[in-house]
């Protein structure tokens, strides 16, 4: 199977778990395509038997440019499996409270792109510090405070659970069809 793997990514996490879930189903036999959303806009997916869309959300909203993407593209990726993956630091709590807010997040994201994905995964991202500008620096660390986490400002911290990401993406799309 052809599957197209689109993100948009602020800090360069969601990249990094689009190439992941790239290798895993390419490991698994599929041929895999995997493109910035920015590089994704004229994409025909005619060609594609499967999609992965995948955002980190900021500011409670996925980025605009994967939203305008999946509006373009609702009735191709509406007749495919799909999946939508959701990249931020609140899925690595499990608060119920905090997933309850993605989950209307990716479901304001669907209704207002008329896109309705296959599955919708939550996946915990990463504190980028060496990469923040000095306000975002300060915010995250005193959100990581508040919520009882030591970080170390001059280190990044990955909370992405790979195991759980592969087994997400084992057996799916389903089976290829013979060539």
């Amino acid at each position: 199977m052809k599957i197209l793997i689109c993100y948009a990514t602020t800090e360069g996490q969601t990249r990094k778990i689009a190439r992941f879930c790239a290798d895993q189903l390419f490991a698994g036999g599929h041929n895999v395509e995997v493109l910035a959303v920015n590089d994704a806009e004229a994409l025909d997916l005619a060609g594609f038997d499967a999609a992965i869309l995948a955002g980190s959300v900021h500011i409670g909203r996925l980025q605009r440019e994967l939203a305008t993407f999946a509006e373009a593209s609702a009735p191709a990726l509406n007749g495919l499996p799909t999946k939508l993956l959701v990249v931020s630091l609140s899925a690595a709590g499990g608060e119920k409270s905090e997933m309850d807010d993605l989950d209307r997040m990716a479901q304001a994201f669907c209704h207002e792109t008329g896109w309705t994905p296959g599955a919708v995964h939550h996946v915990a991202g990463a504190f980028r510090f060496t990469e923040y500008d000095f306000f975002k620096f300060w915010a995250l660390r005193w959100i990581a405070a508040r919520k009882g986490q030591k970080v170390d400002p001059n280190a990044d911290m990955e909370y992405t659970d790979w195991a759980v990401l592969a087994d997400l993406l084992k057996d799916w799309p389903g089976p290829q069809s013979p060539a």
